[in-house]
């Protein structure tokens, strides 16, 4: 007898009253050792704030000037003394060779921090992300933040950032770490 067991994601929520706060996740994030080999896809609307997360992130890592948005380029890398960082942006991505001949697949593949903006355009290619980081405007300063765990990694991200900025109008199911799917499981896929 076959049984499959199916495991649901961590799903925690929050508002972000402003940009404050979304500088605040940022930090807690940063400080996270399990973000130095994390993959994370950031959706929401045009707008909603990922590309202003990503900057704050970048910043609390340490990255130093302009921080651009990789709207036209796709993809803006960056080299911390020990950490490497892809900024993409698949917001413009519509051709599946380009994944190839832009080397995507040995950069997923290889060890760093990967944040992908509209990653919806490049489904098929991605790997499972460690989490989903769904943004939603609320007003103009406000947003509706929900963060998916869906692996190990995420998990963790999740438990690091909610002890360092807990919100008490979040919901958080409880979960046992077995399971999500570890990292290396998830990089398989890449």
């Amino acid at each position: 007898m076959c049984s499959e067991t199916v495991h649901l994601p961590i799903v925690k929520t929050a508002v972000w009253p402003d940009e404050a706060a979304t500088q605040r996740f940022a930090a807690a994030l940063a400080a996270s050792p399990e973000l130095r080999n994390a993959f994370i896809e950031l959706r929401g609307n045009l707008g909603a704030g990922k590309t202003t997360l990503v900057r704050h992130l970048l910043r609390a890592l340490g990255v130093q000037g302009r921080i651009k948005s990789p709207t036209y380029a796709v993809v803006e890398s960056y080299e911390l003394p020990d950490l490497a960082v892809w900024h993409f942006d698949f917001y413009r991505f519509s051709d599946p060779q380009e994944w190839e001949d832009a080397g995507f697949r040995d950069i997923f593949a290889s060890p760093g921090l990967k944040l992908a903006e509209w990653p919806d355009k490049a489904t098929g290619h991605l790997p499972i992300a460690d989490l989903v980081v769904q943004l939603a405007l609320q007003d103009d300063t406000a947003r509706q933040v929900t963060l998916t765990a869906q692996t190990l990694t995420g998990l963790l991200l999740i438990q690091d950032v909610d002890s360092i900025v807990p919100n008490p109008t979040h919901g958080q199911e409880a979960i046992s770490l077995e399971n999500l799917p570890t990292q290396s499981a998830s990089r398989a896929s890449a």
